[in-house]
């Protein structure tokens, strides 16, 4: 089915709501906020220009790509909007394009939406509009971000009722759809169904100006916008690869924010640290040798001096990591220690698995984006000399975002021998549902292996709630690190924002993949 008929068959209006089946599921069952129908338009930014400047240019503005770290921080609440938003401190769900939103049936939301609200282009934003955007992310063939790593394979049942009512169906019972929702942002229905678009018009407080492709990107305040304008008028981008380069555009009143800092970097008093939800670890192919052999795996984690990475490159501001998930995410497993560092072990598994007959000296090529986080270049260095010194042959390929989706997101690329990849998961939305069902699933968009027996654990996790869901992810985990070692995970880590006197903000978990620029205000 083309993506057009698809479109037509699952978007239908009706013109009259029928009463709601059930009550309510966990938190985020039902919320509304009263006399939100309102638009709450201030007076214009009076601020001239807010200059931010990032590790890396984003490869695209395109919104269904915006769960990818280098979109996201300059796209989500800024240029587009969601129908929900997380609140990143609390974790609570918030509403934005939706008022209020209600479970009514075992498969169906409900979601009121917020009148006269406009997208960048002139277009209206109502039922009809977020039916299509999320059609268009979810339901088509166009690969977005947000469909592998958010909603997966499984379609969804899109139906108009009014201008502002929207229901949502699934194709089995959803207990965190409306989470789920709050990170598929909403585009114009102008925008290209058939093909991703660089340059989105949303309906967020700033609109795309300008962009000077590898110089510059600068947003505008939108006159339009239907809430509270932001304090500046303008917000410009630049991008520096370089840390301390960052950090000194900072101190010397160069650039307002500096995204992506180490602790080393050289912000001094104007680097502020605050909470990340980003995990580092390898993950390994599971179907080439010698990597297709869980002792090769194992020794790989037995070789990694994981507390010695921590405080010899990262000054013990970052935590070693036993999982994909930190504590304060639903799922995370207590009960789980890094592994140890132990090279004789590693080396006994790897003479054990040669003496099988697995060709341990075949390479093992590890993948780096450079620029990704700090120091990760030093980092990559690290990990290739302490996985040699177990007897196996790991080789670095250095390559940039592009290249890097080959290696990271299905396919996968297959001509290349056994892959060990750096990466950089960060489970905004505080569920390891967004993490578990990408990274290790038997169908996950990040996931090169899997097994029947952790499937069945991750489908009877999402369907739980409550203290039954916590328990049911801390089985995965615990399942994962022991069954399968698709990880060699490194370390949780923590974020310093290089922030102007000028400026104030006080940066939070999402910080470093959703920079909400309508929160930053003048200082004084």
């Amino acid at each position: 089915m083309s993506s057009s008929s698809r479109r037509r068959s699952l978007i239908r209006k009706r013109t009259a709501l029928p009463a709601a089946a059930v009550g309510g599921v966990l938190l985020l069952s039902a919320c509304t906020v009263a006399g939100s129908g309102e638009a709450a338009n201030g007076s214009a930014g009076t601020e001239g220009a807010l200059h931010i400047v990032l590790a890396e240019e984003p490869p695209t503005l395109e919104a269904c790509d915006a769960n990818l770290t280098a979109v996201g921080v300059v796209v989500r609440s800024n240029i587009t909007e969601p129908l929900v938003e997380r609140n990143p401190t609390t974790g609570d769900l918030e509403p934005l394009l939706a008022t209020g939103w209600e479970a009514t049936g075992e498969k169906e939301w409900t979601f009121t939406l917020r009148p006269d609200v406009t997208f960048h282009d002139g277009a209206s934003f109502d039922a009809e509009a977020a039916a299509f955007s999320i059609d268009r992310a979810v339901n088509s063939d166009l690969a977005c971000n947000v469909e592998g790593y958010v909603f997966g394979d499984d379609d969804l049942g899109l139906e108009v009722v009014d201008e502002t009512t929207l229901k949502v169906t699934t194709a089995q019972p959803d207990p965190i759809l409306p989470l789920r929702l709050s990170f598929l942002e909403m585009v114009s229905p102008s925008t290209d169904a058939a093909d991703k678009v660089r340059e989105p018009a949303g309906t967020g407080p700033y609109r795309i100006d300008k962009w000077d492709v590898g110089s510059k990107l600068t947003l505008q305040s939108y006159e339009g916008y239907w809430g509270e304008r932001p304090a500046y008028q303008k917000a410009e981008y630049q991008w520096r690869s370089v840390g301390t380069v960052r950090a000194a555009m900072v101190t010397s009143g160069e650039a307002d924010l500096a995204m992506g800092l180490g602790p080393e970097d050289g912000a001094g008093e104007l680097g502020v640290a605050y909470p990340n939800n980003e995990t580092v670890a390898l993950r390994f192919s599971g179907d080439i040798a010698p990597l297709n052999d869980i002792r090769v795996r194992r020794a790989i984690n037995y070789a990694i001096d994981k507390e010695g990475i921590v405080a010899g490159l990262y000054q013990n501001s970052d935590v070693a990591a036993a999982q994909l998930v930190p504590e304060g995410i639903v799922g995370h497993n207590p009960e789980l220690k890094p592994w140890e560092f132990d090279l004789d072990k590693a080396k006994e598994l790897v003479a054990e698995a040669k003496a099988d007959g697995v060709p341990v000296d075949e390479k093992i090529t590890i993948i780096v984006k450079g620029g990704q986080f700090p120091k990760i270049d030093e980092l990559a260095q690290v990990l290739q000399e302490q996985i040699s010194q177990a007897g196996l042959n790991p080789v670095l390929k250095m390559v940039d975002d592009k290249q890097k989706v080959q290696y990271q997101t299905q396919p996968f690329v297959k001509n290349e021998g056994a892959i060990a990849v750096l990466v950089q998961h960060g489970n905004q939305a505080g569920d390891a549902a967004f993490t578990v069902g990408q990274y290790m699933g038997s169908k996950g968009a990040q996931s090169t292996f899997g097994t029947q027996k952790l499937d069945a654990l991750i489908e009877r996790a999402s369907q739980e709630s409550g203290e039954e869901r916590q328990r049911a992810y801390e089985d995965v985990f615990k399942y994962q690190n022991e069954e399968v070692v698709q990880f060699a995970h490194i370390s949780h880590r923590s974020g310093v924002l290089g922030k102007s006197s000028k400026v104030d903000y006080e940066p939070n978990s999402a910080s470093g993949d959703e920079l909400r620029l309508a929160e930053i205000k003048p200082a004084g």
